[in-house]
């Protein structure tokens, strides 16, 4: 009786077997259709292998969105804010991305050399970080303008460059930095001549046409007695997101044996967050003080 029963079940395995691989063969052929040859048209956008590859955000038509939202003049450390607070939510979901740099209305993420994610393909870099961030954007805006409604959804857009060396990709984020101290240092000088001294855009224009670094600081040392480097550095560096080892303070309920009722205990847990860091890195002294970010297998 046993033996009949063990040769029925094998039989209808078998033909189980048989009927899943003709379903496969059939659901495979079904899939093709004459349609599929317009798959050719893709472009092959695949990154360089082993290069840094750098997608950067720029805000689209800011400055119509900063006055529409009342930004303040020359910063508004709430738009900044929000700014970095997007750009860790972008690190967070692509863990892949090693260092971020932004100012003003713009960000630049860079991710590893040995990345394979998105098969580094460049738009799927691109969207993938632009969509996050935008959506961050509009998510977190009440967070930081608690007083301003969001009239209508900003936009971004991204480009994708590769950098063959650890040397390139640093001179193109000292590059933004650098860009980052020329446009701070012009808009504090010309929103003082507006703000303080009732030029009209126009008139700060001409007045600072044709000045170099000096002639802005002494203008805004002698007629207003501010001190360029007394700003704060965020404004003047811009912002360097990186990862690094965080203690965060959680309460937890403990409960001993002995005990029928558990103890609520503060307990300090370690997580690995992009962490905003205010600094020069034209210099060496940042590369020196984080070596990993250039690490091969960081």
């Amino acid at each position: 009786m046993w033996a009949t029963c063990n040769v029925k079940v094998r039989d209808c395995l078998a033909a189980a077997s048989v009927t899943l691989r003709r379903c496969l063969k059939l659901g495979v052929a079904m899939a093709k259709s004459k349609f599929e040859y317009v798959r050719d048209f893709e472009a092959d956008d695949t990154c360089l292998a082993h290069c840094w590859v750098v997608v950067r955000l720029d805000g689209r038509n800011f400055h119509r969105f900063a006055e529409k939202h009342n930004f303040a003049k020359p910063n508004d450390s709430r738009a900044l804010h929000l700014m970095t607070k997007c750009a860790q939510t972008v690190m967070q979901e692509l863990e892949d991305i090693v260092i971020a740099y932004g100012q003003s209305d713009e960000y630049s993420f860079v991710f590893k050399r040995k990345t394979n994610w998105f098969k580094r393909r460049a738009s799927k870099f691109m969207t993938h970080v632009a969509s996050q961030f935008a959506s961050s954007y509009v998510f977190y805006w009440r967070d930081y303008f608690e007083e301003q409604p969001l009239l209508y959804p900003p936009g971004f857009d991204g480009r994708v460059v590769v950098y063959p060396s650890n040397q390139t990709l640093k001179d193109y984020l000292s590059w933004r930095q650098a860009d980052c101290h020329i446009n701070n240092l012009y808009n504090t000088v010309f929103w003082a001549l507006v703000q303080q001294s009732g030029l009209t855009p126009a008139q700060a224009q001409e007045r600072l046409q044709g000045t170099l670094a000096a002639d802005k600081n002494e203008i805004l040392f002698s007629e207003f007695n501010i001190n360029y480097n007394d700003e704060p550095l965020m404004y003047r560096k811009g912002t360097v997101l990186i990862w690094q080892k965080v203690g965060e303070v959680t309460t937890k309920e403990v409960k001993l044996p002995a005990e029928m009722e558990g103890k609520k205990m503060a307990v300090i847990r370690t997580r690995t967050k992009p962490v905003p860091l205010y600094c020069d890195i034209i210099g060496d002294a940042f590369w020196k003080e984080h070596p990993e970010i250039l690490h091969e297998d960081s």
